[in-house]
């Protein structure tokens, strides 16, 4: 049974370890620009999230001037707070992103090593055909 493992047509053969890099690679190629893109995305909602978290801080201290400032007793109080757990929202939400973006980062580098070793290993055992567009 053990034998029967990753065993497929060619699968000990040089031919069909080379289409299973090319198939790699071409995998690799096709989920790198959609890291790439999720990469930017991702950095430019971080961005937004730290300017909305700017805003609120602004906000809130607005609030607590004007409270203090005004003769009548007015309570901003619970919406001091509301702005406040806001705000704790959105850290939360950017740490969450920021994790992401580095697990994203991590991938994408791993993504590049590897196409690059499977590179090597093929010019190597000159497993690329005639005419290849990546030599």
């Amino acid at each position: 049974m053990a034998a029967l493992a990753g065993a497929g047509p060619g699968a000990g053969s040089p031919a069909g370890c080379g289409a299973r890099d090319l198939f790699a690679e071409g995998l690799l190629g096709f989920l790198r620009p959609a890291a790439r893109q999720l990469d930017a995305h991702v950095h430019a909602v971080r961005e937004s999230q730290v300017e909305l978290r700017e805003h609120i801080d602004s906000l809130a201290t607005e609030l607590c001037r004007i409270n203090e400032d005004q003769k009548a007793a007015l309570d901003l109080d619970p919406y001091v707070k509301k702005l406040l757990n806001a705000r704790r929202r959105v850290v939360l939400v950017n740490n969450i992103l920021q994790n992401a973006q580095e697990r994203l980062r991590r991938l994408h580098h791993n993504m590049a090593k590897e196409t690059a070793r499977r590179k090597a290993i093929l010019e190597a055992s000159g497993g690329y055909p005639q005419g290849s567009p990546s030599k």
